[in-house]
């Protein structure tokens, strides 16, 4: 009886899988020997076996000869070799997106990331006493003069800051925080486990919706370590509403002899009213409402690297940074040049808007967007890919304004959403896009205006 077509396609892959060569084979084969010449023999050993792997499993056809097999060891070295942690472009319209690393950094604190990183620095040395130093000094000054605190400390992020702040001042004590405020941010990490995790015992007080100041005074006790006050920067409650002020919690802890705590979170240090960005208060805004702690991340509005800063007064700055555990959360030195090069352009407010890559992307008028993106359509139409020019609501994300919708525009990619999803994805630099409407948008808002012609570049590539 005649084989089907099927059986006998399966008996020639087969007879295929049977053919491979071996891995000594292609590493001695002339075809390979530009890539030993470019990569250690043990990684391309592990990129000939699979290319080998690959053909065996049914994944990828057998290659017909020497040179395609090079071509199909290459692409796997290449996999091999890519950087876990790459570039993409941010398409989705969310500024600052965690997923995608949040702030991207101004230029000013490439070069000083660029500068320190090359050799040794004065981290902990004190150049005029010639003496050991601290690295807690170095950003000091500049928070000092932009915010107005009497001291500060910084370390590896604002969640650390919190546990050192409640471990400082409650460790087997009680900590007072509003029901409204337990908040859960990114990660699923939430507020009741971070302060747990810094050895106090919660006190919750209040409602979801409402909470008084009776309720915080009612808490208090001998067993009271601090006072949380939480910034709901990440979401809204409306109608039915009641919340203490800072001002109002600060002048009952002062009474009590509590120290109170103002997590911000967002780490705003200019005000974006005229750019539609209202209702977030500023760092000096929380040190100025008298929390004795303001806590604040470094790389979400602030635009710079991943950090938690800690405002307030000497004495208490002194505590926190005292406490052991402050080594455990410290920063290290590129850090602390990125941080401290982003803040020294917050000294010009206008500096800070046109350089600060975060603040330059959410003042940029909707008209200058639309432009970028007719100039980028234009181009991807010369090369045979379909699109279209449409309006786009993009948002802030990192957990700030969580109301606030900005007018934006986008370049809508025509054909199936998800092939081309996928495909863009896969590109080199990724581009990462946002679905509506069943189609893929790629919004200006988000992308760096360095990045217009590797983006028009990249999606051409991809789809022409």
């Amino acid at each position: 009886m005649p084989r089907s077509t099927r059986e006998a396609r399966e008996t020639d892959r087969l007879d295929d899988r049977r053919d491979l060569p071996g891995v000594g084979a292609l590493l001695d084969s002339v075809e390979l020997a530009p890539l030993l010449a470019r990569a250690p023999r043990a990684t391309v050993t592990n990129a000939v076996r699979a290319a080998i792997e690959s053909v065996r499993s049914g994944s990828r056809p057998a290659p017909a000869s020497a040179a395609a097999w090079s071509d199909l060891v290459e692409a796997r070295l290449a996999d091999i070799t890519r950087p876990s942690l790459r570039p993409v472009i941010n398409a989705t319209g969310v500024v600052l997106h965690t997923n995608l690393g949040r702030a991207p950094l101004a230029a000013a604190a490439i070069r000083a990331m660029r500068e320190i990183a090359g050799g040794f620095s004065n981290l902990e040395y004190d150049l005029e006493t010639g003496g050991r130093g601290s690295r807690y000094t170095h950003c000091v000054q500049l928070l000092r003069e932009i915010t107005g605190c009497e001291d500060a400390l910084v370390v590896n992020n604002c969640a650390a800051a919190l546990v050192l702040a409640v471990d400082t001042f409650a460790r087997d004590r009680d900590v007072i925080i509003s029901r409204g405020e337990l908040v859960e941010i990114g990660g699923s990490f939430r507020i009741p486990d971070i302060m747990r995790r810094g050895g106090a015992r919660l006190v919750e007080v209040g409602t979801t919706n409402r909470t008084h100041l009776a309720d915080y005074e009612q808490a208090i006790t001998g067993e009271t370590g601090a006072i949380i006050k939480v910034h709901r920067s990440n979401f809204a409650i409306s109608g039915f509403t009641a919340e203490v002020p800072v001002e109002r919690l600060a002048a009952l802890g002062h009474d009590k002899g509590v120290p109170v705590v103002h997590d911000l979170g967002s780490g705003l240090l200019l005000h974006l009213d005229e750019y539609g960005l209202k209702g977030e208060p500023t760092a000096s805004d929380a040190l100025r409402a008298g929390a004795d702690v303001v806590t604040l991340s470094g790389d979400k509005l602030l635009g710079g690297p991943q950090a938690g800063i800690m405002l307030g007064k000497a004495d208490v700055i002194e505590r926190l940074r005292t406490n052991p555990l402050a080594r455990a959360l410290r920063v290290d030195k590129l850090t602390i040049s990125a941080l401290g090069a982003t803040l020294a352009l917050y000294r010009d407010p206008a500096v800070a808007l046109r350089e600060i890559p975060v603040l330059a992307m959410l003042s940029a008028a909707p008209r200058a967007l639309e432009e970028r993106a007719l100039a980028i359509a234009e181009k991807l139409r010369a090369r045979g890919v379909g699109c279209d020019v449409v309006s786009s609501e993009s948002s802030v994300g990192g957990g700030a304004f969580p109301e606030v919708v900005l007018e934006s525009f986008a370049v809508a990619l025509q054909g199936n959403a998800m092939i081309l999803e996928n495909a863009l994805r896969g590109a080199v630099p990724p581009v990462i896009g946002r679905m509506r409407d069943e189609r893929l948008l790629l919004d200006m808002r988000s992308v760096l205006p360095r990045d217009d012609e590797a983006l028009a570049a990249t999606v051409i590539g991809a789809l022409a």
